[in-house]
């Protein structure tokens, strides 16, 4: 059985990982435990490369302090179109070996009510319980599960990038070990 720690406590990225390991490697057994760490980026990253950083970091920071076969960081994350937002986040899947898998989700935009509160200072999850009268949604469907009418969770957006990152483990014949 393979050890995975996902680079965060909040169960919709361990249930989005877990899932994501279980659906490309459906013949083997992961264990996969949450552990806290920080992000080294702004709590709500602004951009696709802040947001990126933000999941690397995650992962070379568990990296250090626990023992597994992958290690995994999700970052969340934004950043303003022509005057919208819209809203994505980066996996990072780092091997034992030293491999490394990344993938990103697909992108929405937010309705204009939560832009005015994340300009205001608000995080995506804030300005979301604020908006729907919701307690916590970035632990449960978040914006993304809202705005769809759970057609897509968080969970569920999550998983196709967890999917996405773990191409290169999956395809190891076709990739070489990039440790950048």
């Amino acid at each position: 059985m393979s050890k995975v720690i996902v680079a965060s406590k909040n169960p919709v990225k361990i249930n989005a990982i877990s899932n994501g390991f279980k659906e490309m490697f459906p013949i083997e057994s992961f264990n996969v435990e949450g552990v806290s760490v920080t992000s080294g980026v702004n709590k709500q990253p602004q951009n696709d490369s802040e947001t990126f950083q933000g999941a690397l970091n995650r992962v070379e920071n568990v990296s250090r302090i626990t023992n597994a076969d992958f290690w995994v960081g999700i970052e969340g994350g934004i950043e303003e179109k022509n005057s919208e937002m819209e809203v994505f986040a980066w996996v990072v899947i780092k091997a034992k070996d030293g491999q490394l898998g990344k993938g990103r989700t697909g992108t929405f935009f937010l309705p204009p009510q939560i832009v005015g509160l994340i300009k205001q200072g608000k995080e995506l999850g804030e300005a979301d319980d604020i908006v729907f009268g919701r307690v916590n949604s970035k632990q449960e469907n978040g914006a993304v599960g809202i705005l769809t009418g759970n057609v897509v969770d968080r969970t569920k957006h999550y998983t196709a990038a967890v999917v996405f990152a773990l191409i290169p483990f999956k395809n190891k014949h076709l990739y070489t070990i990039n440790k950048n």
